[in-house]
């Protein structure tokens, strides 16, 4: 089970301890959106845990806080570092969302659309034509909307989502000198 904090908790300890870690799991453009002050961006899909535990800079034996932009890929991040015999990590409940309406020091940039937005439109997209080339071409092209629909549910029953995942390396999410690994 993956442990959690409350924005206003992290917020409390980083005053407390100024070299507390907290990773944001976002893509780039995510990330230069709109920030935690003192988080530092690795991407969930780019994610290493033993070389960014190894390169912990005095802080071996202190948690790690990890935030995305509500909490899924955070747990997800959590998970991984679980995985890997890390256990004192901690997912930041609600993500960027609760800490910048907790009030939380953020650093904001340019405004993008969100990875959950993209996930839609593309979907809808394909969806759609197929369904147009299968009126219009060819009955077999009813297999791209049917494999995309197939695509959500896995998505919806794992929380994990391919689509998603391929999305985030696409050039628009990216953004020059803020990917920190």
């Amino acid at each position: 089970m993956v442990e959690t904090i409350s924005p206003q908790e992290l917020e409390s300890l980083h005053k407390n301890n100024s070299s507390l870690e907290l990773i944001d799991v976002r893509t780039p453009a995510e990330y230069q959106e709109v920030h935690v002050a003192y988080a530092k961006n690795v991407p969930l899909d780019r994610l290493d845990v033993k070389s960014l535990l190894a390169s912990r800079n005095g802080s071996q034996g202190q948690p790690l806080y990890v935030v995305c932009k509500s909490g899924s890929r955070g747990q997800m991040a959590c998970q991984k570092f679980e995985a890997d015999g890390f256990t004192d990590v901690y997912n930041v409940e609600g993500g960027t969302t609760a800490c910048v309406e907790a009030g939380l020091p953020v650093v904001r940039g340019k405004k993008v659309m969100s990875l959950e937005r993209q996930v839609r439109i593309a979907a809808g997209l394909l969806v759609m034509l197929g369904c147009i080339l299968a009126l219009t071409v060819n009955i077999a092209w009813i297999v791209l909307p049917s494999f995309v629909g197939a695509g959500l549910v896995f998505a919806g029953l794992t929380d994990t989502c391919g689509m998603g995942m391929l999305l985030s390396r696409m050039p628009w999410n990216q953004a020059k000198g803020s990917c920190s690994t």
